[in-house]
């Protein structure tokens, strides 16, 4: 029952070769699979200054060890990608790398974070554009 209730909703599945002409090119990728960093690079400068700018003049100074923490913070972000380009060299995301390093749980929780993520993401933007 189960499975005919997925056919009905997703369809049937693809074969080999029908798979190879469904790869997205590199732009169509971009706003598919970037949108989450692309959109928190839109909104997070503003955010910080936002909230600095509520504390006043006595808080600015929290702003260059602010800006140092994200610096440290995207060094080790961009350590991180480098040593996971170098063990999955043909590719994977969080699920494929968090499931074959640490198992299929991790992997389900990998997924659904990511899912959660994005809903998450739509909605702050929509939140810092309207206000």
């Amino acid at each position: 029952m189960l499975a005919e209730l997925k056919r009905l909703v997703v369809g049937q599945p693809l074969s080999t070769e029908q798979q190879q002409h469904e790869r997205l090119n590199k732009v169509t990728a971009l706003a598919v699979f970037s949108s989450d960093a692309l959109s928190s690079v839109a909104y997070a400068t503003e955010a910080i200054l936002a909230a600095l700018l509520l504390g006043g003049l006595g808080a600015g100074w929290l702003s260059l060890p602010i800006a140092g923490g994200i610096v440290m913070l995207l060094m080790v972000v961009g350590f991180s990608y480098r040593q996971t380009i170098r063990a999955f060299p043909t590719g994977g995301g969080a699920y494929i790398v968090s499931r074959q390093s640490l198992g299929d749980t991790a992997g389900l929780v990998a997924a659904a974070s990511l899912l959660i993520d994005y809903v998450l993401t739509v909605a702050v933007s929509i939140c810092a554009g309207v206000a």
